[in-house]
């Protein structure tokens, strides 16, 4: 016989993290896996113990249902959820997406709904329904079939609630009565109002005599004083407290039996999620002993969150083989191999993390499971070594950036398509760490073999593929004591990184699913190209840095007498405590200024710049910070990254870092340097071409405020772009009422501030700040603004409306950010998520727009033998090592790559502006 469990998911994971609420379950990484855990317990006893044959999981959704719009205050009185509640829910859904479970959810209608819709018919096909739910209003559900599951209350056994016993709880004897008690007694989970005075007792009474509200309403002759007075006074709330207690039982939901039939579960996705959140006796439960005897045998395990993943396997319990290739023959045979490979995975054993210093120790290889070879390298092996690398076989690894850089040093250039595990990782679970260990726990059930475990050197020393980035670590690159680490044990740790990534590419492929097109086509081949313009660099004028600083240092000083003239006494600019004692205990400057929570007046920049105007101090403090900043972390450092080999400054890119797909820079961050205010463009001047070459800058022209027409297809601000008006008079006209000749600077000024604003989704009260009007005034633009630009306030409560469906944004490529906290109930927090769902697309679209540009130029410039190097990406500019005889003829191409990159919607046209000259700031 059928037997169908229907699961209310709000009010089990409600139900699971209060139960935990003294004592939450935390992972190592303080998460508060509580609602996750209890779930996944009830559900597992359901499956182990109740052997359904369908199952589904229903949910509500945050769409205002009939319920809401019959009474506002429907529910109203509820707290918000707990965020960490919140924050667990969209794991809850993966886990059901792991179990192959269907998630049941239609706007307009809450879970009870969907669950009542498909209980009666499946009553009435004869089909056995349990409802897994701890909430009583069910009742009213039951029948012959269908009956209430109801989890039993701190490791109690859980209780099945029958259509027999509803005299014995309710004192009613037909489940449709139990919607008479609720319309009379009310419901203060759920803000139904019923009748005062009536309680369970008096319900239960009234409706044994009377049978229903109805009834009871056209007899209250019968009655006498106060319940009679409150039944008449309140007949109109009964009626409509009975409604607001009614489960819907035809809802449209599309889902047939088939749909919901038990299929088998995805092991592997269950086990990540398991390794995860820290899982260990859970992951006992359903999969067995799979770890070492030390493993903590008690439920209260995930209590502990042990930081340490006792249970998976490691390379001594798992069947392999592993090559050494030293000696001709072996090594021949590794080639010949090779050479019939359409895709291998590699990865390379190195003596430091410095890409310039790195020594080359070895390449490990894979193309099997559990199957790997190991080559010790020396220069001998070149020819073949390229030759294998160069091939046209997909190449496989992990952050291969890093291992393309030292063999970019080492004369091998590696072709082919590229699939770096680390990129796909980072699209299918972009918040999860990208470590290839932490990659391999979570998604082989395997730890592999720390370096620090074999080696006597520190654990940064030797393998890349251990790093997420190498912005993510700071340890110093240190020399390997070749010596402490046997050829054999070496071989096998190296092999082991190998076949461990070639299993991991295995799984991360079907996953990409949407993403394909990102990591195929942008991502992965983008690569080689980052490797090429880190290993070309940038050459610094010393002495340029020299002269601009000791400028810098004047103005410092400067600013440091004048300040100190204004507070009436020298002080420490540089100390929180004394400036907001100035600011605020002297001068005066703010009736209630805020406090941290040691005490102390705030005096950090968003303070500061609130109080921009009210005293001369303020701007001379934000100069002062900005002047210190730029010269101790660009005038005093940028020395001190020059590359002794090549004697130029060679920044990393990371492609994982920014959500919106944007490139980010470390040692030295390029992109931080200012280029809005006077001071930080003068850093640009000490960044000069080679010998010979001229500095090329080619910008995106307001490439986000065309992304953003384009997306929201806008005609008005389209048709400017395409007449290529200024797009911010043009804006400054519609949004003050004036033709544009005659729009002031003022008035430009705020429209544009609005233009980049609207983007980022700038308030009213942001706005007021940045403009130094009126918080009114400030609404009054930005209303005009959506007024004279409906269509750009359609896409952003488009994209937020869909964002909240799907649970991600897309941009242009296909590129997804998910936002899991559009459905927080903090509205501080649910309105960071929807600004940054309505940014994500722009950004992220132009994010792409430039990759895809670079990848292009770079083709070019290689096919072309060209001369000129492109050496730098900061945010929507490229800057290139131009040789002057190549200018003319090589420009307008470049020129043409960028603007062709990645048409956008309605031919919206792409401008980008460029120039030339002896240094960054000129050229710029």
């Amino acid at each position: 016989m059928s037997r169908l469990f229907l699961l209310d998911g709000m009010a089990l994971v409600y139900r699971a993290h209060f139960a935990f609420i003294q004592n939450p379950i935390r992972n190592s990484k303080g998460v508060n896996t509580s609602a996750l855990y209890g779930f996944i317990n009830t559900l597992l006893t359901i499956l182990e113990k109740e052997k359904p044959t369908h199952l589904g999981v229903a949910w509500d959704t945050s769409a205002p249902t009939p319920r809401h719009e019959k009474f506002p205050a429907y529910k109203a009185q509820r707290d918000e959820m707990p965020e960490e509640l919140a924050a667990a829910i969209p794991n809850v859904k993966r886990l059901c997406r792991a179990f192959h479970l269907p998630l049941l959810e239609i706007d307009g209608y809450e879970a009870d709904d969907l669950i009542g819709t498909l209980a009666k018919r499946a009553s009435a096909e004869g089909i056995e329904t349990y409802m897994v739910t701890p909430d009583k209003d069910f009742a009213q559900l039951l029948d012959e079939r269908t009956f209430m599951w109801k989890p039993g209350k701190k490791g109690a056994e859980h209780e099945v609630i029958s259509v027999e016993k509803l005299p014995e709880i309710w004192g009613v004897k037909d489940p449709h009565q139990i919607i008479d008690l609720l319309g009379l007694m009310g419901d203060a989970v759920d803000n139904i109002p019923g009748v005062p005075g009536i309680g369970p007792k008096t319900a239960q009474k009234l409706i044994a005599d009377f049978g229903s509200v109805e009834n009871l309403l056209q007899n209250l002759a019968s009655l006498k004083g106060k319940q009679k007075e409150n039944l008449t006074t309140f007949s109109e709330q009964a009626l409509l407290s009975k409604d607001l207690a009614t489960i819907i039982i035809d809802a449209p939901i599309e889902v047939t039996w088939a749909d919901l039939a038990l299929s088998p579960r995805d092991d592997e996705a269950v086990k990540a999620l398991f390794t995860e959140f820290e899982f260990r006796s859970l992951t006992k439960r359903l999969f067995g002993d799979t770890g070492s005897s030390s493993e903590t045998t008690t439920e209260s395990a995930e209590q502990a969150a042990a930081p340490v993943f006792a249970h998976l396997k490691t390379i001594g319990e798992v069947p392999h083989t592993y090559h050494l290739a030293d000696s001709p023959e072996k090594q021949a045979e590794l080639f010949e191999q090779l050479s019939k490979q359409e895709r291998f995975c590699f990865d390379i054993e190195t003596t430091s993390l410095d890409r310039f210093e790195a020594k080359l120790l070895g390449v490990a290889f894979s193309w099997h499971d559990h199957e790997g070879w190991y080559l010790p390298y020396s220069e001998a092996l070149l020819p073949e070594l390229t030759k294998a690398l160069s091939s046209s076989a997909t190449k496989i690894g992990h952050n291969l950036k890093y291992d393309l850089s030292v063999l970019h040093q080492h004369g091998v250039e590696v072709g082919g398509p590229i699939f770096d595990t680390m990129l796909a990782h980072g699209l299918v679970f972009p918040d999860q760490r990208h470590t290839m260990d932490y990659v391999s726990e979570t998604m082989l059930g395997y730890t592999p073999v720390k370096l620090a475990d074999i080696a006597s050197a520190a654990p940064a020393a030797g393998a890349s593929d251990d790093l997420f980035a190498f912005a993510e670590t700071k340890k110093a690159s240190k020399e390997l004591d070749i010596a402490a680490i046997p050829l054999a044990t070496l071989a096998e740790y190296a092999a082991e990184d190998a076949d461990v990534t070639w299993q991991i590419a295995g799984k991360l492929a079907p996953l990409l699913d949407g993403q394909e097109h990102v990591f195929r086509e942008i991502e992965c081949p983008l690569l080689p190209v980052l490797v090429r313009m880190e290993m070309e660099g940038i050459a610094i004028d010393p002495g340029a840095l020299v002269e601009i600083g000791s400028q810098l240092q004047q103005r410092i000083d400067e600013l440091s007498r004048t300040i100190a003239t204004h507070a009436g006494k020298p002080f420490n600019l540089n100390s929180p405590k004394q400036l907001g004692e100035i600011l605020f205990n002297d001068l005066g400057l703010a009736d209630k200024a805020k406090k941290t929570k040691t005490g102390q007046f705030k005096t950090d920049e968003a303070t500061l710049t609130s109080l921009a105007g009210k005293h001369p101090i303020i701007d001379e403090i934000l100069e002062y910070r900005e002047a210190t900043k730029l010269k101790g972390t660009y005038l005093d450092a940028l020395p001190g990254h020059i590359v002794p080999k090549t004697g130029r400054i060679h920044t990393q890119f990371h492609q994982l870092v920014a959500a919106t797909g944007r490139l980010a820079s470390t040692d030295p961050n390029l992109q931080n340097i200012p280029i809005r205010s006077a001071l930080g463009r003068q850093i640009r001047k000490a960044f000069v071409p080679r010998e010979g070459f001229t500095l090329l800058s080619c910008d995106y022209s307001q490439i986000e405020l065309r992304v953003m027409a384009a997306l929201a297809n806008d005609t008005s601000m389209i048709e400017a772009f395409r007449e290529n008006r200024d797009i911010h008079t043009a804006t400054a006209a519609k949004v003050w009422g004036v033709v544009e000749s005659d729009v002031t600077r003022e008035q430009r000024s705020g429209a544009k501030m609005v233009n980049f604003g609207i983007i980022y989704g700038i308030s009213a009260f942001g706005l007021s700040q940045r403009l130094g009007i009126p918080r009114g005034e400030a609404a009054d633009i930005i209303n005009n603004y959506f007024k004279e630009y409906p269509a750009i306030k359609e896409f952003m409560d488009r994209t937020i409306t869909e964002a909240r469906e799907k649970g991600y944004v897309e941009t242009l490529s296909g590129r997804r950010r998910y936002f899991p906290d559009l459905t927080s109930a903090n509205q501080t927090i649910r309105g960071n998520a929807e600004r940054a769902a309505i940014n994500t697309p722009i950004q992220g679209t132009a994010a792409d727009m430039i990759k895809l540009a670079m990848i292009r130029i770079d083709s070019l410039l290689r096919e072309g033998s060209h001369e000129t190097a492109m050496l730098l990406q900061v945010h929507d500019e490229l800057v290139f090592d131009l040789s002057v005889k190549e200018q003319e003829k090589l420009v307008p191409k470049l020129l043409h790559e960028m603007e062709t990159a990645l048409p956008l919607p309605g031919d919206v046209p792409i401008l980008v502006e460029h120039g030339t000259g002896p240094n960054w700031l000129a050229a710029h």
